[in-house]
Parts: C-alpha cells; structure tokens; sequence
C-alpha cells in the first residue's frame, strides 16, 4: 500500500475500517482515538450552515441564495462566500460543507435550481472553484455536488438520466473537472439518481475512470444521504463513504463482502486513506485544531454590510426605460405585493437554515425613505401554507416568537420541552435523548383578534383546540417517502374566529420514522378583488409604484420540480392593474429562476433580485435606490413561454429522463434556433451605465484572447461584465461562453480589457477521446447574447 496513512489504516482490523466508512449520526462520522481521528461534523451549506440539526438548531447566517451570488459573474465574490462560509463553519465546529451545488440549469423547470450557479458549464466551475478555495482556505472542506446529471427533482432517486457520452464530458462533468482542477476540493457528493441506468452512487466510469482516474482526484466520494443501497458495487465502484449513518448497506454486509472475496481489502483501504486524509486537511485528525474565537456573529455589523453588498451587486436590471431607476427619493412610492412585505429570502428543502431574523422590502424601503412609502399587502402567492412566522404565534411560556414543543413516550412521560422558533421542528431524526418519541403536544399563543387560518403538518393522527372548537383528524403520505414526510409534509388548515391572546394547541400521535412538524397561523386570506382595488388605489395615489412579485419555496426546492414558470396565484393580474393606473411602474421578480412576464411591456423596469438572505430588503432598498449598483447579469436564459426552451421536461418516462438536446441546453439552443427567441438571453443585465465598445482584437494563442476598450457613457460609476462566446464553424458544435472579464469605471471614462478564453471550451470529446474543435468560427463580444457588441473571426 502506497499511503501517508498507511501505518493507521494497518493498526486497524477489517471492522475498524469499515466502520469508520458509514457515518456514525445524521451529519458526523465516528471517531477512532487508537489513531487520534476525531468526529467530523457535515453540515448543508448552499445558503447557510445550518449546523448538525435539519431543523430547529442554532441561529446561523442566512446567505443570498446561489443563483444571484453568480450573477455577479465575479470570482473574488465566490472567494469571499467561501470564507464567510467557512468561518460560519468554524463558529459550529463543523469540518465539511456540502457544497457548492454545481449541477446545470438544464430545465427551468428544475426545483432545485436556486442552489446551482447556471445553465453555463465554464461559469459554474469557475465560480465552484473559487468558492472551493475560499473554503478550503480555512481547512473547512468543500463537497462538490451531486455528481452527476442530477438536474432535476421527478423521481429523483429511482430515475436514470440518458446522457451520450460526450455531452456527459463537455457539459455536466465539466464544471466538477474545473473545481477539482483549479479548486482541489476535498470531497465530492454523488448523487441519488442512475446515469445511464448505472446507479450515480455505484458509478465505476464516472467515479473510478474519469474523477479518480483521469483527472487524478485524491480527495473522497461521499454519498448523498440514504443514496447508497449496495455494499460490494458501491465499494468496488469507487464510493468512500455512506452517508448518514450509523444505518447503512455497508457494516457487516461490506465485512463480509470482503471476506467472501468480493470486495479486495484493499479497495476498503483506499477508501480510508482518503477518509483520513479528508480528516488531516480539516484538522480532525492528530492534533486537535484550534479555533478563533473573533469569528463575526450571524447578525453582526460584518455579516450585514457583507450580505447587502453580496446580495445587491447580484441583483440584475432587466428594463429600465427613461431611467426610472434608480429611484428617486423625493418621490412617493407605493410599494405592493405579498413577496414585499413577506420578502422570500431562501429556498426549501435542506438549504434551508435558521437566520436571526429576514428583512422584507417593505422594511428595507421603510427604513430609507420613511413615510413616503405607502405599503399594501399583494394577492395570495400560495397554494401550500407555511409555519407561523412573524410572531403570529409565540410560546406560551416565554412569549417569544414560534411555538412550544413538548414531546413525550409511549407511556406519557416528557422526553423534552423544546422552542422551536420557525414554528416547526423535527422529530425522529437528530435528537438528543434517550427514548423513543410517540405522541408530540405543539403550541402558540396567537397574536391577532378576527379570523384567522390556523392549522398543523406532518404524519399522524391529530387532535388540535382553540378555545371551543376541536378538530380530530390523520395526516398521511402515501407510501411512506422519506423525501415527502420530511420536505413536504401533508397538512390540514381551518378557520377559526380568535381573540388576541388565545392558545393553539395540537397533539399528534406519531408513525415510526423522522418527521416535520409545525403549527400555521396566519390572518385569513381576503377576497383577490379587494387586494387588487386597494393596490390600484394605492398606485395611483403615487409618483411610482413598485410591485414585488415572484414565487416561493413551493416551486423553488428540493425534492419537487416546477410544472410552469408563471407566477403563481394572481400576480400578474395585480402587475396589469396596476401598470394602468400608475404613473411609473417598477416590478421586482422575487424569485432564484426565470419566471414568464407577460405585462413586460406595460411596465417602465424590471429587476431580478433572487432569493437574497436575510438582508434581502436592504439589499433590494440599496439596488432600487441605487446605493448599491444592481450590476448582476443573468445566469439563466429565460424563456418567453412555457415549452419554450431546448431542454424542458423534468418527468422521466418509464424511469428515463433523455437528455436528448445534448450540448444545446439554454442559451446554446437557442442560439442554434432549437427554440425561440428567449424574453432575456443568459448574461443580459443593464446596470445603471451606458457602454460604448472600440478596438476590439483578437490576441492568438493556444487558448486565444480578446481586448477591447470599453466607455462609460453614462453619468454614474458602472461595472460592465465583457462577455466571450465562441461560435464554431462546425454546426454539431453550440456557440459557448469562453470566457469573461469585469471592469468598474467612472462616468464618461473608459478602460482596456482582456478577456482570456479557456482552453477547455475548445476541445470536443470523439471517438473516446479529447479533441480540439475546428480552426474558423468566430468570436462574439458582447452584454449577453442579445446584445453583440463586435465579432472578431
């Protein structure tokens, strides 16, 4: 054995090994004082480290989302998230964040989108690697995820994605060769579906041949949670460790795989090596590492400037005619819609984390500009309400915001009292007692007089009270799923007439298994007609009107694909009304991924502003102000229509999901006419200048450079982002973006810049083997593909 390890993994037995190869909790593995390894600790990390709880654990910085983090196409910004990240880890002791999500923006209809950077291969693995290094460079390991061809939610741990081979190579595998090539990331997360009916975790091309063969990778293969159902194929394919544990298929079953011959030992040695190796870089491993106690607190001065600034900077100005924006103060504004006053800073699923608080628009505009905002509720966004937030419900015992929890065994004694202040926690998962939980008593003391909706989710029989009125029912999931109990629980909700002060209360008697459960508690909803006429009103009554509209984490999460990019409920009626009675209208599109506008052209400007954090209402204050520059461009094409994309569907047939587009997935399809011309091409964003291009050449070289002299035209410092496609002369071949470079110059100044293109992007994969593409073609500059500032052949 050729090992730094090799002495330790020798002082161990066969059992030893194995054990140390499947976690010893939901996120942390076990320790081995024989060897001086330590417990390592996981957390998920797309939007915040959330720390060793799924729900419910310490209060933990809540980071704009990863769509417009990208946006701002800037290296030096993935660099800062990493640090901010790892120091975030540090404060909690965990030693690996699994992240980034560097899977492609194939379909727009893909749930989980808002945690991947882009639908652009060389886009998402620079920023991946930067991420990565910005991490690493703290000695906390980054997991790059979910390798591979995972882009889609449907079926997601039963179906096979169809992928030709080179399409695999030059498309999904890219962005995980560039974060392993220039990142050197530690570890790497393989995925829950099958690629080319080959199950991702079992993977012995892609995991064996290509990452540790290939590309020499010496870092560790993990599993995603519960992905793993093998013990030989997985083991031999090139898979280190199962995630989580301390269950698994591997234990006695990989022991006795090994004795029976199917599994070399030393296949289980290499996969320690890497283990421990895993564990030396993070400093679980020998000495014990020592941690800074000045790390920034989620809601300190650091976090807030960083995560406005991070947040704005990414936000993209889709239209802005006559300059409407940015806003100017001495004007009165009526600001409207759901998503203004209940501002949706993240995504759902297991990106989700516990911030110190979220700022909505309503309050960030508030803040600037005082009683010359009007605000006015929008129109139901919702079709699946959401646990009590806001203080509408608040401990009875403390009083403070969200709900008592107290949980209890089958023979009725308390096992824990527990706050669970989102109004929702989990139960058989991660928790810290001796016992087993059968029956669960949640409550909250409302925080408003009049009809209210209340109700409660998660698995199992329920018995719930407001003063009088009682209700009995059970809440199931057919077939039991895992994904469904825990990411989208069945609910039930009623109305009720409530006086201030009265207690909620629900009891449930709990199935086996973990579970999520919650209280929700809202003001009922009103009549879509009134919402619309006091939003009219209130437009007209102003010199703008800005509507914030977008979706929520119903269609932006794990486990569940969108079926449509319309905006749900009644939204676009409320931006029709009022763009005809405002004198200026701005719509603000809150949401990670692109969403249908059909009222464009009544509207004076559009900006895109993600899923921004929990500064989120700042950060919008700051671009529509214009205290911050909103100089993000897109990273995602958005269609016209509905179908109107070259990749669409996300549901698998007879558990495949072909993807038959190939390498012309996005703005690469459409720019070959595979689908029609998009409302906003990938890379578009105007920003607050104006740019003039000159002098624009073409350097020769193995891997060719552009420069151009770009001119501020307009009376404010800008940033532009100088964007490189290569279109081939070969028609089998998409055009590409080879590379980018930004630049922020002051009013009516200019600067030369050089944007190198990457040697990766040149090369086709034929015949088994890299190949660099035809000479000819040409160069496209340009502000995003429809708007091409020079060519150069």
């Amino acid at each position: 054995m050729t090992s730094e390890h090799a002495d330790l993994i020798k002082s161990l037995d066969l059992p030893a090994k194995v054990r140390l190869l499947t976690g010893a909790s939901a996120f942390s593995l076990h320790a081995e004082p024989s060897i001086a390894l330590a417990a390592m600790n996981f957390s998920d990390g797309p939007t915040g480290v959330r720390g060793l709880k799924f729900v419910g654990g310490a209060v933990t910085t809540l980071f704009p989302n990863a769509t417009l983090l990208a946006s701002a196409w800037d290296e030096r910004t993935a660099y800062e998230v990493g640090r901010m990240l790892a120091e975030e880890a540090m404060a909690q002791r965990i030693h690996v964040v699994l992240g980034p999500t560097i899977n492609l923006h194939r379909s727009v209809l893909g749930g989980r989108l808002f945690e991947a950077y882009s639908e652009d291969p060389l886009l998402t693995g620079k920023l991946a690697a930067a991420y990565t290094r910005g991490l690493q460079d703290l000695a906390v390991a980054a997991c790059l995820k979910h390798l591979v061809a995972n882009e889609s939610e449907t079926e997601r741990n039963t179906m096979s994605s169809v992928v030709d081979e080179a399409t695999l190579r030059e498309l999904y595998l890219l962005p995980f060769e560039i974060a392993v090539e220039e990142g050197r990331a530690w570890s790497i997360m393989a995925a829950y579906n099958d690629v080319n009916g080959v199950p991702a975790t079992e993977h012995e091309h892609v995991i064996n041949e290509v990452v540790k063969g290939e590309w020499a990778y010496d870092g560790l293969v993990m599993s995603d949670w519960f992905a793993a159902k093998t013990a030989a194929d997985a083991a031999n394919a090139g898979l280190d460790l199962v995630m989580p544990g301390p269950d698994g298929p591997w234990g006695d079953a990989l022991v006795a795989a090994v004795r029976d011959g199917a599994v070399d030992e030393s296949v289980i040695d290499d996969h320690l090596d890497r283990l421990l190796r895993l564990a030396d870089r993070v400093g679980a491993l020998g000495t014990p590492r020592d941690y800074p106690q000045d790390l920034p607190t989620p809601s300190s001065h650091v976090r807030r400037e960083q995560l406005t600034r991070l947040a704005a900077g990414g936000i993209t100005v889709l239209k802005n005619d006559g300059d409407v924006l940015p806003l100017d103060r001495s004007k009165t504004l009526a600001l409207i819609g759901r998503h203004a006053v209940e501002t949706i800073d993240m995504g759902g699923g297991s990106a989700q984390v516990n911030p110190p608080y979220q700022v909505s628009v309503a309050e960030g505009l508030a803040e600037l500009l005082g009683d010359k905002v009007t605000v006015v509720d929008g129109v139901e966004v919702r079709t699946r309400p959401v646990p009590a937030r806001g203080g509408f419900l608040s401990a009875p015992s403390s009083g403070d915001a969200g709900i008592e929890v107290t949980l209890f065994d089958a023979a009725g004694n308390e096992l824990e009292r527990r706050h669970a202040a989102q109004s929702k926690t989990m139960i058989g998962m991660d928790d810290d007692f001796e016992g087993t939980v059968a029956t669960a008593r949640l409550c909250g003391r409302v925080a408003y007089t009049g009809p209210v909706d209340l109700g409660v989710f998660g698995v199992g029989d329920w018995r719930v009270t407001l003063g009088d009125s009682m209700h009995e029912f059970s809440l199931r999931v057919a077939g039991g799923n895992f994904g469904e109990e825990v990411l989208t629980p069945p609910y039930r909700t009623d109305t009720y007439m409530a006086i201030e002060g009265d207690i909620f209360e629900a009891t449930v008697a709990l199935e086996p298994g973990p579970g999520l459960f919650g209280l929700i508690g809202r003001v009922a909803s009103r009549e879509t007609v009134d919402v619309i006429d006091d939003a009219v009103r209130a437009a007209a009554e102003a010199d703008v009107a800005v509507v914030v509209v977008g979706l929520t984490e119903e269609q932006e999460t794990e486990s569940v694909d969108k079926s449509t990019i319309h905006l749900p409920g009644a939204q676009n009626a409320l931006v029709e009304a009022v763009a005809g009675a405002a004198r200026r209208t701005v719509v603000v599109v809150n949401a990670a991924t692109p969403v249908v506008m059909p009222w464009l052209s009544r509207v004076d400007a559009v900006l895109w502003a993600g899923l921004p954090g929990q500064e989120g209402g700042h950060a919008v204050a700051a671009a529509l102000l214009g205290d911050i520059e909103p100089a993000g461009r897109l990273v995602s094409t958005f269609p016209s229509a509905d179908e109107k994309a070259p990749a669409w569907s996300v549901t698998p047939v007879d558990g495949e999901l072909r993807y038959d587009e190939g390498t012309f997935i996005g703005y690469r399809g459409h720019f070959a006419g595979r689908a029609p011309e998009p409302a906003f091409w990938f890379g578009h964003g105007l920003g607050y200048g104006r740019w003039e291009y000159s002098d624009v050449r073409l350097v020769l070289g193995d891997a060719p450079s552009i420069t151009a002299t770009v001119t501020n035209k307009s009376k404010r410092t800008s940033r532009e982002v100088v964007q490189v496609y290569l279109r081939p002369v070969e028609r089998d071949e998409p055009v590409r973006l080879v590379g980018w470079t930004a630049v922020t110059v002051p009013p009516g100044q200019s600067a030369r810049v050089t944007v190198r293109t990457d040697r990766r992007l040149w090369r086709k994969w034929t015949d088994g083997g890299w190949t660099r593409i035809a000479q000819g073609g040409e160069f496209l500059v340009a502000r995003g593909l429809g708007d091409i500032r020079a060519r150069v052949s």
